[in-house]
């Protein structure tokens, strides 16, 4: 009797929790404002927003604002965040995961930003500063951490098939389901996942044994593979559908099959 009464008032204390983390988010996202300048930007620099519809333009920046509404970007060093990082950052965040009306990142709550490249152990001065992004554990859970320079690159270059924040959101949709293993289990249904690995470790296979047109990177481990062809898949979509069209046909699969076909880019 006294365990039922105890777990009662646990599960009463939680949904207390829970309610007054929701009451905080929709204040966030209530009392935020865009920049000014988030849509000119996003029309010069993102191809993606430029090839929405109206309507579904309109859905891409409601769901940028929800997200920098509710993730704080914070600079290190002498970092200046500027609008152009922020709505750069958000873009990356929703692009993935468009075609989830109902999708939320509920594994990040800040972005580093520093200013060019950094350290495995997140120091801008030294050796081993190769470091572009990456995703935070441990101390730094539910972080994101990122170059500026990488950010606005990835870009102020949108046809070089790299894009260091896709890349790394790509990989917080891989660790949605528990595991960062490139498989992400929430974007693929159930009958794709056996031959999106089979494809994985084919091309990962043929990567280390002959090369090809897809970054190198991508052949250091599954979770690598899956970030570096969706950053491929969503500059170059034409060049991945020509040279790799298994690969291509199982990546439409994951981004694209909510969407209806007026919202297709």
């Amino acid at each position: 009797m006294a365990g039922g009464i105890i777990i009662f008032v646990l599960a009463l204390i939680a949904a207390g929790m829970f309610y007054r983390y929701n009451q905080k988010q929709k204040k966030l996202v209530a009392d935020y404002k865009l920049p000014a300048n988030a849509e000119s930007l996003l029309q010069e620099y993102v191809p993606f927003y430029k090839e929405l519809d109206e309507a579904n333009r309109k859905v891409f920046l409601t769901r940028i604002h929800d997200f920098l509404a509710t993730t704080v970007i914070n600079p290190v060093g002498d970092t200046v965040v500027e609008d152009m990082d922020r709505v750069f950052i958000a873009a990356g965040a929703i692009i993935p995961i468009f075609a989830f009306p109902d999708w939320k990142y509920n594994n990040i709550d800040e972005v580093l930003l520093y200013k060019t490249s950094f350290s495995d152990k997140y120091k801008t001065i030294g050796e081993g500063r190769n470091i572009l992004g990456m995703v935070g554990d441990g101390a730094l859970n539910r972080t994101m951490l990122l170059s500026q320079q990488a950010v606005r690159q990835g870009f102020m270059q949108p046809d070089d098939g790299r894009n260091t924040v896709i890349h790394e959101f790509t990989h917080l949709l891989d660790k949605a389901d528990g595991s960062v293993d490139g498989v992400p289990e929430y974007l693929l249904s159930k009958q794709y996942i056996i031959p999106w690995v089979k494809e994985m470790h084919k091309e990962i296979k043929y990567m280390r044994d002959w090369g090809n047109d897809i970054n190198p990177y991508g052949a250091t481990n599954e979770a690598e593979f899956f970030a570096v062809v969706s950053e491929y898949f969503f500059e170059r979509p034409h060049q991945l559908a020509e040279h790799h069209p298994e690969l291509y046909a199982l990546l439409q699969e994951m981004f694209t099959r909510h969407l209806k076909p007026q919202e297709t880019a």
